[in-house]
């Protein structure tokens, strides 16, 4: 059976589409954004309310607490339980999110996460970079997987040790192991679609006021109860969650409001320029201008009958 995909730069409109597709096609979603796990951050990820569902199940949203460790390997491991659960129960399996590495560990890296997998070595390196800095644990990759070590940034502390971990565990760098993962062929047949408009501005003030509607749903007294439940002192993650570290210096008393939404809205372009840069570069996704055709009829159109 097909899986299908909606992925695309925040603000886009994924949600509904994907919700709608679900409902033609007898299909549960399965969220792969990589903050949309976390419960207790709601506003500030865009998590899909219950009205918004429309009765449809979705996946892998609201699973662990902010401050519980959780790598891309993780999520592959759950992810493909969930797909292989849905199929074996006649329907079909639609995921929809922004966090395209997510998605690429599921659709297209068929061992990533099956192997490769050390817990204790990963402790050590979480306390090695808390011990000493980021920057030299990012050199302890550079030694031994230069080209990894030339794509991954120096403060992805996860991403860095995601990368040693495979090594310590392979016995190859890497970038070696993507390389050979890309020969096997995708354990799923999938059709993706990537949703953009046309339009950038368009998108940019879909943004801004996407943030305004959050701010008047409640983001900032989600961002006080976080920041009062002492969520941000536990967790990194949170506390570098775009939609509330852009709010923690009104919180501390270091900024006006205002200066904040602005910042926020600022981060959250850049966020969807960079989420664009990644879509782009898949050849095997359908581009839909939501600008420009109804993303609902056009996707039905190419998926035709074949589910």
């Amino acid at each position: 059976m097909k899986v299908l995909a909606v992925v695309g730069p925040t603000a886009v409109g994924k949600s509904a589409l994907a919700v709608r597709l679900a409902k033609k096609y007898n299909g549960e979603i399965i969220s792969c954004d990589s903050m949309q796990i976390y419960r207790g951050m709601d506003i500030g990820t865009a998590k899909v309310t219950e009205e918004e569902k429309e009765g449809i199940p979705h996946h892998l949203i609201d699973i662990l607490d902010p401050w519980e460790q959780f790598s891309c390997a993780d999520y592959a491991l759950l992810a493909k339980k969930t797909v292989d659960d849905i199929i074996s129960r006649g329907k079909t399996p639609v995921f929809c999110g922004g966090t395209g590495l997510y998605l690429d560990s599921v659709l297209e890296i068929s061992s990533f996460g099956e192997a490769y997998a050390d817990e204790e070595y990963r402790h050590s390196l979480e306390e090695f970079a808390r011990e000493n800095g980021p920057a030299a644990l990012h050199k302890a990759l550079r030694e031994i997987d230069p080209e990894s070590a030339d794509a991954i940034h120096c403060n992805n502390v996860k991403r860095v040790i995601r990368a040693l971990e495979i090594y310590k565990c392979s016995g190859k760098p890497k970038s070696e192991v993507d390389r050979e993962n890309k020969m096997i062929p995708p354990p799923y047949e999938s059709t993706v679609f990537f949703l953009t408009c046309e339009d950038k501005e368009l998108l940019y003030s879909r943004i801004e006021k996407r943030v305004d509607i959050m701010m008047e749903a409640g983001l900032l007294s989600e961002a006080e109860r976080l920041y009062k439940d002492g969520v941000f002192e536990k967790s990194k993650t949170a506390s570098a969650a775009i939609g509330y570290k852009e709010l923690l210096p009104y919180l501390r008393g270091e900024s006006n409001l205002d200066s904040c939404i602005a910042q926020l809205k600022l981060s959250t372009r850049h966020y969807a320029k960079r989420q664009l840069t990644w879509f782009k570069k898949k050849k095997n996704y359908i581009t839909v201008y939501t600008d420009r055709v109804d993303p609902f009829t056009e996707a039905a159109k190419i998926i035709g009958e074949s589910l």
